[in-house]
Protein backbone atom coordinates (compact mmCIF):
# COMPACT_ATOMS: atom_id res chain seq x y z
CA UNK A 1 0.00 0.00 0.00
CA UNK A 2 1.35 3.42 -0.88
CA UNK A 3 1.33 6.17 1.70
CA UNK A 4 -1.05 8.78 0.33
CA UNK A 5 -0.11 12.45 0.10
CA UNK A 6 -1.72 13.88 3.21
CA UNK A 7 -2.14 17.10 5.12
CA UNK A 8 0.02 17.26 8.24
CA UNK A 9 -2.81 16.50 10.70
CA UNK A 10 -3.87 13.47 8.64
CA UNK A 11 -0.38 11.97 8.55
CA UNK A 12 -0.42 11.21 12.27
CA UNK A 13 -3.92 9.72 12.20
CA UNK A 14 -3.07 7.54 9.21
CA UNK A 15 0.12 6.39 10.92
CA UNK A 16 -1.79 5.47 14.05
CA UNK A 17 -4.32 3.50 11.99
CA UNK A 18 -1.49 1.62 10.23
CA UNK A 19 0.30 0.96 13.53
CA UNK A 20 -2.91 -0.42 15.09
CA UNK A 21 -3.27 -2.83 12.16
CA UNK A 22 0.40 -3.84 12.48
CA UNK A 23 0.04 -4.61 16.20
CA UNK A 24 -3.17 -6.59 15.60
CA UNK A 25 -1.27 -8.73 13.08
CA UNK A 26 1.31 -9.38 15.82
CA UNK A 27 -1.43 -10.73 18.10
CA UNK A 28 -2.08 -7.62 20.17
CA UNK A 29 -5.44 -6.08 21.01
CA UNK A 30 -5.80 -2.29 20.87
CA UNK A 31 -7.24 -1.21 24.22
CA UNK A 32 -6.89 2.57 23.89
CA UNK A 33 -6.27 5.09 21.12
CA UNK A 34 -5.20 8.65 21.80
CA UNK A 35 -5.34 8.22 25.58
CA UNK A 36 -5.22 11.78 26.92
CA UNK A 37 -4.10 12.93 30.35
CA UNK A 38 -2.95 16.24 31.78
CA UNK A 39 0.59 14.97 31.17
CA UNK A 40 0.12 14.27 27.48
CA UNK A 41 -1.26 11.73 25.06
CA UNK A 42 -0.39 8.12 24.35
CA UNK A 43 -1.08 7.23 20.72
CA UNK A 44 -1.86 3.55 21.27
CA UNK A 45 -2.08 1.21 24.21
CA UNK A 46 -2.03 -2.41 23.10
CA UNK A 47 -2.16 -5.62 25.07
CA UNK A 48 -1.24 -9.23 24.60
CA UNK A 49 -3.19 -10.85 27.40
CA UNK A 50 -1.01 -12.55 29.97
CA UNK A 51 2.16 -11.09 28.47
CA UNK A 52 2.37 -7.36 27.66
CA UNK A 53 0.81 -3.96 28.05
CA UNK A 54 2.55 -1.75 25.51
CA UNK A 55 2.42 2.03 25.34
CA UNK A 56 3.11 3.06 21.75
CA UNK A 57 4.29 6.39 20.43
CA UNK A 58 3.68 6.45 16.67
CA UNK A 59 5.87 8.67 14.52
CA UNK A 60 4.96 8.91 10.85
CA UNK A 61 6.86 10.67 8.09
CA UNK A 62 6.01 11.10 4.43
CA UNK A 63 9.61 11.75 3.45
CA UNK A 64 13.17 11.59 4.76
CA UNK A 65 13.88 15.31 5.14
CA UNK A 66 13.15 15.40 8.90
CA UNK A 67 15.44 12.52 9.85
CA UNK A 68 14.42 9.31 11.62
CA UNK A 69 10.96 9.53 13.15
CA UNK A 70 12.22 8.15 16.49
CA UNK A 71 14.47 11.19 16.92
CA UNK A 72 11.36 13.18 17.86
CA UNK A 73 10.89 11.07 21.01
CA UNK A 74 13.40 12.91 23.16
CA UNK A 75 13.82 12.78 26.96
CA UNK A 76 11.10 15.40 27.50
CA UNK A 77 8.59 13.43 25.40
CA UNK A 78 9.56 10.19 27.15
CA UNK A 79 8.92 11.80 30.54
CA UNK A 80 5.43 12.86 29.44
CA UNK A 81 4.65 9.40 28.08
CA UNK A 82 5.80 7.74 31.30
CA UNK A 83 3.65 10.08 33.42
CA UNK A 84 0.61 9.42 31.20
CA UNK A 85 1.23 5.66 31.39
CA UNK A 86 1.51 5.79 35.18
CA UNK A 87 -1.84 7.56 35.33
CA UNK A 88 -3.39 4.91 33.07
CA UNK A 89 -1.95 2.11 35.20
CA UNK A 90 -3.27 3.68 38.42
CA UNK A 91 -6.82 2.85 37.28
CA UNK A 92 -6.11 -0.79 36.42
CA UNK A 93 -6.25 -3.72 38.78
CA UNK A 94 -2.81 -5.14 39.40
CA UNK A 95 -1.82 -7.53 36.63
CA UNK A 96 1.03 -9.85 35.76
CA UNK A 97 1.57 -8.34 32.32
CA UNK A 98 4.93 -6.77 31.66
CA UNK A 99 5.06 -3.14 30.60
CA UNK A 100 6.99 -1.68 27.72
CA UNK A 101 7.24 1.52 25.71
CA UNK A 102 7.56 1.13 21.95
CA UNK A 103 8.24 3.74 19.32
CA UNK A 104 6.66 2.78 16.01
CA UNK A 105 8.23 4.49 13.02
CA UNK A 106 6.29 4.57 9.78
CA UNK A 107 7.88 6.07 6.69
CA UNK A 108 7.97 5.45 2.95
CA UNK A 109 10.45 3.12 1.33
CA UNK A 110 12.06 3.92 -2.03
CA UNK A 111 8.92 2.77 -3.88
CA UNK A 112 6.60 4.89 -1.73
CA UNK A 113 5.17 1.98 0.25
CA UNK A 114 4.98 2.25 4.01
CA UNK A 115 7.81 0.79 6.02
CA UNK A 116 7.45 -0.11 9.68
CA UNK A 117 10.21 -0.05 12.24
CA UNK A 118 9.06 -0.99 15.73
CA UNK A 119 11.57 -0.08 18.40
CA UNK A 120 10.53 -2.30 21.29
CA UNK A 121 11.48 -1.16 24.78
CA UNK A 122 12.62 2.16 23.35
CA UNK A 123 12.79 3.49 26.92
CA UNK A 124 11.76 2.36 30.40
CA UNK A 125 10.04 3.69 33.51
Amino acid sequence: MKLPKLWAQDVGKTGEDLAAIWYKKQGFRVVERNYRTRFGEIDLIVQKTGKWIVFVEVKTRTGNSLGRPCEAVDARKQKKLIAAAQQYLAYLPESSEQLRFDVMEIFPDKKGNERFCCIENAFTL
